[in-house]
């Protein structure tokens, strides 16, 4: 039986490798994204649509309602972060975060994953056996020595929206799973293999096939089952 998907934040990195490894022949995926995604171009039987929307706002959610409005999601996926400039350069420090990035960040990255998945609650309830997955990360975790506080204040609350989302929807039978990845090789294409971005980066970041099998493992679950949280950090990371 096919399924329909809607992937947020999935032009580049693991939200492509979602769009090409989640699906197969006779599905439908709904990308949300500002850029077009280059898996458009893609003759494989999935049918791709692009909804282009701008996740540092809500202005777009009347429109998303309305173009998608009759579609019952199986599942949907959000997978946006944005982070501190220079967050992961050595010489970053909060000290110079300015207030207008800080706000955007916790939009983008808290404010905007309840509203947006909020407008496609009733998708999701037409749906036989709904999944919600948020995207999380190791830096929203205890004890991960991260110091870029607003990045890692709202990776904490992604994984506080995931717990009172699924109790939200408990009644419903929809599972809403966060999953935590360490570092990702999100910069080799999906396309290219596991194998090499092991190499390119000798083994210490996580190949973004292996989340896109994490992810097939809960969407083919049966609701009685629910997965609260995956936590999945390079095993050379003694931060996580």
């Amino acid at each position: 039986m096919s399924k329909n998907f809607i992937i947020f934040g999935a032009s580049q990195g693991l939200g492509d490798a979602f769009v090409k490894g989640l699906p197969v022949m006779g599905d439908s995926v709904w990308i949300v994204s500002r850029s077009r995604p280059k898996s458009l171009n893609l003759n494989d039987g999935v049918n791709r649509h692009w909804l282009a929307i701008d996740l540092s706002n809500q202005q777009s959610i009347p429109t998303l309602k309305e173009k998608v409005k009759d579609i019952p999601f199986d599942v949907l996926i959000y997978n946006v972060g944005v982070w501190e400039k220079r967050g992961f350069e050595d010489d970053y420090t909060f000290d110079l975060d300015e207030v207008v990035d800080i706000s955007n960040i916790i939009n983008i990255n808290v404010t905007s994953t309840i509203t947006y998945i909020q407008a496609l609650l009733p998708n999701l309830r037409q749906a036989e056996n709904g999944k919600v997955i948020l995207i999380g990360s190791t830096a929203g975790l205890d004890h991960t020595n991260n110091a870029q506080v607003s990045f890692v204040t709202s990776k904490f609350g992604l994984r506080g929206i995931t717990n009172a989302l699924r109790e939200h929807l408990r009644k419903d039978k929809i599972s809403v799973t966060c999953i935590n990845p360490g570092e990702l090789a999100a910069e080799v294409p999906y396309e290219e293999g596991a194998e090499k971005a092991i190499h390119l980066y000798e083994g210490t970041r996580i190949p973004v096939q292996d989340i896109v099998s994490i992810v097939q493992c809960v969407i083919h679950l049966s609701p009685v089952s629910c997965v609260k949280e995956i936590t999945i950090p390079a095993i050379t990371d003694l931060n996580a």
